[in-house]
């Protein structure tokens, strides 16, 4: 029977897959900032005549294209690098225009472009997270994964850590396999990976290896549990009071004699198509009040961290950090457009330290209490 009529078999996720779905996220997230980067700095120059525009979509399509072709050609890991990275490029500069294609008039400013072009950002954070969660182990799970392993063999590049990994995964197979072909098979390769005639290579730790363990060392001699509680309060307060800090002076411009303030972020709202109307003007000022109020919530936090309840604290800072991603910054990216790219960027700076914070120093409790 012709392959394209074959029964659809159940899905097996790829080993490595969150690695390649992150290098998808952080290549799109590269791309629409440093393409909007260069676009304000060069004034937006186009690439054509007064006939034919060669707009970046097009490129970003052929990115696209190409990783696509490459990773159903070839079967290497690298391949697989290579193209997650053209992937998100690729997407990258197809959503930057995302604008042109909802409008009737083509317009790449339209203003909910970018909060479009974060909401789909968003999405694949989440999906992200999904794909990393750890799964259930099954024999035919890790099969695949041993068979796709097995590329370290081919190339003459396996290592004693590597053949480790691949005999656990071949033991777990032969234990705990449904069907005798699986735990024959895998037998058979177990065999293979532990005769003499098998060639290892020293144990050379990648870029991305070496890097983790430099910033392990920075963590484990610099950042004491009091250093890194510091840099969480001070950024978190800078943060919180900042956020609120927008909305005083926009109540405080609003009874002022003089309120240049109000009336310079009124005429760019305005000139640029974001406040059209009342409705307009109640999402900004909404937006600006919500804004405020994540902050001081920010505020009450790290209130709490300082009065001793520290996992509490922790738990209201986190919930903050995900209602700024999630929501304020979806408001934010509509009316302030991309220059939100850099707070956007401290918050998950943020959140990581306090994510790394709370496994680091606060696992053991957080596991008694889980256990009670």
């Amino acid at each position: 029977m012709p392959p394209l009529f074959m029964r659809l078999r159940k899905p097996v996720e790829r080993d490595g897959a969150e690695f390649y779905l992150f290098l998808v996220l952080l290549s799109y997230a590269a791309s629409i900032a440093l393409t909007r980067l260069f676009l304000e700095l060069t004034g937006y120059p186009q690439l054509g005549n007064q006939t034919l525009h060669i707009a970046h979509v097009l490129w970003g399509g052929l990115l696209l294209f190409i990783s696509a072709t490459l990773m159903l050609i070839y079967a290497n890991r690298w391949v697989y690098r290579l193209g997650a990275v053209l992937a998100g490029v690729g997407v990258g500069l197809f959503m930057d225009e995302v604008g042109k294609f909802i409008t009737q008039t083509n317009d790449y400013f339209y203003p909910p472009a970018a909060s479009i072009i974060y909401a789909f950002f968003l999405l694949v954070a989440i999906f992200y997270m999904e794909v990393r969660k750890p799964k259930q182990r099954d024999a035919r799970l890790e099969l695949y994964s041993a068979l796709d392993a097995f590329e370290e063999v081919l190339e003459r590049d396996l290592d004693p850590v590597e053949r480790a990994s691949l005999e656990e995964r071949l033991h777990f197979i032969v234990e705990n396999a449904e069907h005798y072909e699986y735990a024959n098979l895998a037998e058979e390769l177990l065999q293979f990976i532990q005769s003499r005639h098998i060639q290892l290579v020293e144990r050379r730790p990648s870029r991305f290896e070496r890097f983790f363990e430099f910033l392990t060392g920075i963590d484990e001699r610099w950042l004491t549990r009091a250093r890194l509680k510091a840099i969480l309060l001070g950024g978190l307060s800078m943060f919180g009071i900042w956020a609120m800090f927008d909305l005083a002076r926009w109540f405080l411009a609003t009874g002022s004699p003089s309120p240049e303030y109000l009336i310079q972020v009124l005429l760019e709202q305005i000139t640029d198509g974001r406040v059209t109307g009342v409705t307009g003007l109640a999402w900004l000022t909404g937006t600006k009040a919500l804004k405020a109020a994540c902050g001081l919530a920010l505020l009450v936090g790290i209130g709490l961290w300082l009065a001793g309840r520290e996992e509490r604290a922790l738990r209201l800072i986190f919930l903050v950090m995900l209602l700024f991603l999630t929501v304020v910054n979806l408001l934010e990216f509509y009316f302030e457009q991309f220059s939100t790219i850099v707070p956007a960027i401290l918050q998950v700076v943020l959140l990581l330290f306090l994510i790394h914070y709370r496994r680091r120093f606060m696992s053991e409790v957080l596991g008694k209490k889980s256990n009670i």
